[in-house]
């Protein structure tokens, strides 16, 4: 039997940034939409342009900017939603409409207060307003996995026939298991006459840890799009992940006869860049792009893997992009070897990025012996900015002992049209360094916030290993992300707090998005 293509549906860029604090904003964005088109996605859902402007203005932007993919939008089945949609999506080199109806009996009883015949009747207008718009039409019965399935034939074959060339069928709430989403796909095959006219796509959701599960289920009955996120990012506990289906897909060819053309070395520098972006990151046990998906401490399996790796590996971690051991560099390495290693660990970086992260790169080795490919990957994320720095570290002096409040004098340069100038604060106060740090800041900067979350965890191995500090700001009303690395870890707080503080001062664009139904 012959390998049949999956595509690939990747919602980072919508049901992704539905993820609490995930909100992008739209140079963030693109920087994702061309990481997505060189990982190889066939299709990119960028948002939900009728539920903001930022959604919208991404959405166009994106459309305009992206070849090489599909780039698609969300509407609801009504007219505003699918206009909007389609302003959006008009300059796209390949654009898709995605309209969706809930069509299961709670969500027709409880949220449409409509009957069976209301729905399909809705279902089907949406489908033919937006045919007559643009022609690569996707249609989803939200709810699919607890609908009906006489019902949802029954809406399939009514929006087949009214113009949808892919018919998805979302798991909603992650309610369906592996046999029951199995049956629904094989009951759409058998039972609608039209099916061969569309292709069947799944959305799954992780509530029961079952999305990839279920999409693989799919995938062997059937099914020809999956629909996914880098890291598995969503709503709730998430979508299905997009680097765990397409390695299990390529893995297990022998079953299930299918594949992607997904570049698959470019899924842990994808996979880096949106957790990155969004500051949700990678659990360490996280399959394929976790730091331990292929690592082994345990002394029979370090024996089996010196003998031969396949006793206790299944892929390779070179085929996923990362290193089979660490690169070690030093401070007697050049700019041509950093220059082969971030090209190797899948950044694309300009001439100017390149020679700050070699400056970078340079500190770094006088505080380190070995510098680690992890290493070198955050100095490439640091260096990653839309916001130009008013204020930037130049250091700090500190004394504290438990009982007292901390002594900090915080000294920093301060970027205006006058060019830069250095400022310096002191203050004695707060609940330990951290916090005093925080404060003078906030005294220096003049710009009062709450912290709304503060992350420390070590880039590589070993006591001199980097701290990477992730907080998030809240001012007026907006919550505004920072984050930054050193060897110093109150070090990379202060840097940290002054990338939030800095998005703040530029006015960035607000984070905080109105819901968007799946």
């Amino acid at each position: 039997m012959a390998t049949r293509l999956i595509r690939i549906f990747d919602t980072t860029l919508r049901d992704g940034e539905q993820s609490p604090g995930a909100s992008m904003n739209l140079t963030e964005k693109m920087e994702i939409a061309r990481a997505l088109v060189s990982l190889g996605v066939d299709i990119i859902e960028a948002g939900f342009p009728i539920a903001s402007l930022g959604d919208f203005e991404s959405v166009r932007e994106i459309a305009r900017e992206v070849k090489g993919a599909t780039v698609c939008g969300l509407a609801r089945c009504n007219d505003a939603d699918i206009d909007r949609a389609w302003e959006a999506l008009k300059h796209a080199h390949q654009p898709r409409i995605h309209v969706f109806l809930a069509t299961s009996s709670i969500h027709r009883e409880f949220k449409l207060r409509m009957t069976q015949e209301e729905v399909i009747a809705r279902a089907v207008a949406g489908v033919r307003r937006a045919a007559a718009l643009c022609d690569d039409i996707e249609f989803s019965p939200e709810d699919a996995a607890r609908t009906e399935i006489d019902f949802l034939c029954r809406v399939v074959e009514a929006v087949i026939e009214a113009g949808a060339q892919t018919v998805n069928i979302p798991d909603t709430v992650g309610y369906a298991t592996p046999t029951q989403m199995g049956s629904v796909i094989r009951a759409l095959i058998d039972k609608v006459p039209n099916i061969d006219q569309s292709v069947i796509s799944v959305h799954c959701h992780d509530d029961l840890g079952l999305a990839v599960a279920n999409s693989l289920a799919a995938v062997g009955a059937g099914a020809g799009q999956i629909e996914c996120t880098i890291n598995g990012i969503g709503e709730r506990a998430g979508n299905c992940s997009l680097e765990e289906v397409v390695m299990a897909l390529r893995t297990r060819g022998d079953f299930y006869e299918a594949d992607t053309r997904i570049e698959s070395r470019r899924l842990v520098p994808t996979s880096r860049l949106v957790a990155n972006i969004t500051g949700i990151q990678v659990p360490r046990n996280k399959a394929i792009v976790g730091r331990n998906a292929f690592a082994h401490e345990a002394g029979i399996h370090q024996d089996g893997m010196l003998k031969e790796r396949r006793t206790y590996e299944i892929m390779r971690p070179e085929d996923v992009g990362l290193e089979r051991t660490d690169l070690v560099l030093g401070k007697h390495s050049g700019r041509a070897a950093l220059a082969d290693r971030v090209k190797a660990l899948g950044y694309v970086v300009s001439a100017e990025q390149l020679q700050t992260i070699f400056e970078r790169f340079k500190t770094l080795a006088d505080r380190k012996k070995e510098i680690y490919d992890g290493d070198i990957a955050a100095l490439c994320e640091e260096n990653f900015t839309d916001i130009a720095e008013r204020w930037s570290f130049v250091g700090y002096k500190l004394s504290c002992a438990s009982g007292s409040p901390p002594s900090v004098t915080l000294r920093v340069k301060l970027g205006d049209d006058k060019g830069d100038q250095e400022q310096s604060v002191s203050i004695s106060s707060g609940d330990g360094p951290i916090d005093g740090i925080f404060l003078a800041i906030e005294k220096l900067t003049g710009i009062i916030t709450k912290c709304r979350d503060f992350r420390v965890q070590a880039v590589t191995v070993g006591k001199d290993a980097q701290a990477e500090v992730t907080v998030e700001l809240e001012y007026d009303s907006r919550v505004e992300r920072g984050r930054a690395v050193s060897t110093d870890s109150l070090e990379a707080s202060a840097k940290a707090f002054l990338s939030a503080v800095n998005r703040i001062a530029a006015g960035a664009s607000p984070r905080l998005h109105p819901h968007r139904p799946d």
